[in-house]
């Protein structure tokens, strides 16, 4: 009995091992080799992966993109038709902020892994997201299920509706008048707030009378002088970059003051982050100033994992130009403020750093009503995000319509598809929640000699 129990010891202990080798192999190609984020960043990235299984997952794509690639689903959209996909669909990254028609919308706002691929791969990181969340706020199985299909079904439904052009996914939009509980009321707020809001709280005005970035917000520190210099140099790439329509002549664009941005999303640790303030309109006031955040931008996870497509990269081969083709790919208005530049061989985007952004709060989706309204508007934006791309055939973005692809991979089988989806969330929840704990155990046996050089 006691042999047969060391046996059984034995194999388990054996399937741990290998997956945790698994685990730290790619943890090591990734962090340290391909993104070489510092010891210190990998501290900090860690101590956020590690709060909770959720947040693992956030901080892991990688691990995510080396199994799902390796499984075989039955409803991928052929190799020669991809979607422009968001490559990190997940339940955080959907809030509310503005669009450049002053619109408080509700929107995917996160577009650092787009690539060209199968939808499927997004809808699955989505799911599996639903289900971590929906565990975190205390839901069991049952719940968890109904969300996904919630989830699947809104999607499905969207997508048919652009088919039969009952919609169009131009200009299909989410606002406070056709949404419902958390995102209606993440909405509300925002309608409430001044404009002035991002440069209250991330400015102030010098002894000189000068608007600058507020020194003492623990959150920002100073750009170095060779930092400094080295932005204000690539400043005029970023300047012919943005669209012309949107150009509104070289004074406007004039900087006033650069910091370094503390912090940052999970998957983003160790990429260069700045705040840079520009002059606005010359009129002597100070609310006209605009806050623009210039993120670095790297090769996106899905691209190491997916079939190698030298046409795309011909396309795009700059990083910060192929994050805001995606975000103007996906959103029915992108942010007039968008370009890029490349510094010290680093590729950058830029962006507003915008008054009017919200998250959605915990608190208002602990509800199962709640939940569920949320999820249906959320697959709708999926739907209309992998549908809006070839809208705009005249930039050749793509030459046909995803949304028919999709359901011609999806046919007539709407119900398998659900059900796929449903069982395959189920089976990879439990795998990242092992992984959780794998991670946690490879951090205390391995990650402390990286945590003691990082000091």
């Amino acid at each position: 009995m006691v042999q047969q129990k060391t046996k059984q010891n034995r194999v388990l202990d054996t399937k741990r091992y290998l997956r945790k080798q698994t685990l730290h192999t790619i943890l090591e190609q990734f962090d340290n080799e391909i993104m070489g984020i510092s010891q210190t960043d990998r501290v900090q990235k860690y101590e956020k992966m590690k709060q909770d299984s959720f947040s693992f997952f956030r901080g892991s794509a990688y691990l995510f993109y080396y199994d799902v690639t390796n499984i075989p689903f039955s409803y991928h959209t052929p190799a020669d038709k991809p979607t422009w996909i968001m490559g990190d669909l997940h339940f955080d990254n959907f809030s509310a902020f503005q669009n450049e028609q002053e619109e408080i919308v509700f929107d995917v706002d996160d577009f650092d892994e787009g690539y060209l691929g199968s939808y499927l791969y997004d809808v699955l990181r989505m799911v599996v997201s639903i289900r971590l969340f929906a565990k975190q706020q205390g839901f069991g199985e049952k719940e968890q299920d109904e969300f996904v299909d919630r989830f699947a079904k809104s999607y499905y439904k969207q997508l048919k509706k652009f088919t039969k052009e009952k919609e169009s996914p131009v200009s299909t939009r989410f606002t406070v008048d056709n949404t419902k509980s958390a995102i209606k009321k993440a909405l509300k707020k925002l309608e409430e707030r001044k404009a002035t809001h991002e440069l209250d709280k991330q400015t102030t005005i010098n002894e000189n009378g000068n608007r600058v970035f507020d020194r003492e917000n623990v959150k920002l520190e100073p750009a170095s002088n060779n930092e400094f210099k080295e932005i204000k140099k690539a400043w005029r790439q970023y300047m012919n970059s943005v669209d012309q329509d949107d150009f509104q002549g070289e004074h406007h664009y004039e900087i006033k003051d650069i910091v370094k941005k503390k912090g940052a999303g999970i998957g983003s640790t160790g990429l260069k982050r700045f705040y840079i303030l520009i002059e606005g309109t010359h009129d002597n006031a100070h609310h006209d100033d605009i806050i623009l955040e210039a993120k670095e931008a790297r090769t996106p996870v899905p691209a190491y994992f997916f079939p190698y497509d030298q046409e795309f990269w011909a396309d795009h081969h700059h990083q910060g130009e192929r994050v805001i083709v995606t975000q103007k790919a996906m959103h029915h208005m992108a942010d007039p403020y968008l370009g890029y530049f490349t510094m010290q061989g680093r590729d950058f985007y830029v962006r507003e750093r915008s008054p009017y952004e919200k998250d959605l709060k915990e608190k208002h989706l602990t509800e199962y009503d709640d939940v569920e309204k949320t999820l249906k508007t959320m697959g709708k934006i999926a739907a209309k995000i992998h549908a809006r791309a070839d809208e705009d055939l005249d930039q050749e973005i793509l030459s046909y319509h995803s949304e028919e692809e999709i359901l011609k991979a999806i046919g007539e089988d709407k119900d398998g598809f659900i059900n796929e989806l449903l069982l395959w969330s189920k089976f990879y929840q439990e795998r990242v929640e092992s992984d959780f704990q794998l991670f946690q155990e490879w951090l205390d046996e391995y990650y402390q000699k990286i945590k003691k050089r990082s000091h």
